[in-house]
């Protein structure tokens, strides 16, 4: 299958177990409708799929929404099956993503290290004295 063909099926899968997941048509108890669906690989010869999962949920409920989901598996899958047109359809595996909340972590701490250098910069001492710099050249 094509490099293009596969990047359309792990975003119709995407959007598909999504869709799913926010009508609340997946009965499991650990899956909240909180959890995204980051991206989905597919193998090339369509027999496996992983799906990346994430959220700003703690740990803890973010690992059993992934549990409840890979419970799941076979229903979500079969759902899908029936609206998409494949000659196989991948098993799918969810796995825990802590990209997005390791990102936003990273921004806190740009926005907090540029809040720090703002409110130094600010700051001057009081008998400071400025000395004049020369910018033309001495001739030699």
């Amino acid at each position: 299958m094509g490099q293009y063909r596969l990047q359309r099926l792990d975003d119709q899968l995407r959007d598909e177990i999504s869709t799913l997941i926010m009508r609340g048509q997946v009965k499991d108890p650990r899956v909240n409708t909180f959890l995204s669906i980051n991206r989905v690989e597919v193998t090339k010869d369509l027999s496996y799929a992983k799906v990346f999962v994430s959220s700003f949920l703690p740990d803890g409920d973010l690992k059993r929404g992934v549990a409840g989901l890979n419970a799941a598996a076979g229903f979500i899958q079969r759902e899908i099956a029936q609206k998409l047109r494949i000659r196989q359809f991948p098993k799918l595996t969810f796995v825990v993503d802590a990209g997005m909340k390791e990102g936003f972590k990273m921004v806190q701490k740009l926005n907090e290290l540029e809040r720090e250098r703002n409110e130094n910069s600010v700051v001057e001492p009081e008998n400071s004295v400025v000395e004049p710099v020369e910018t033309t050249p001495k001739n030699n």
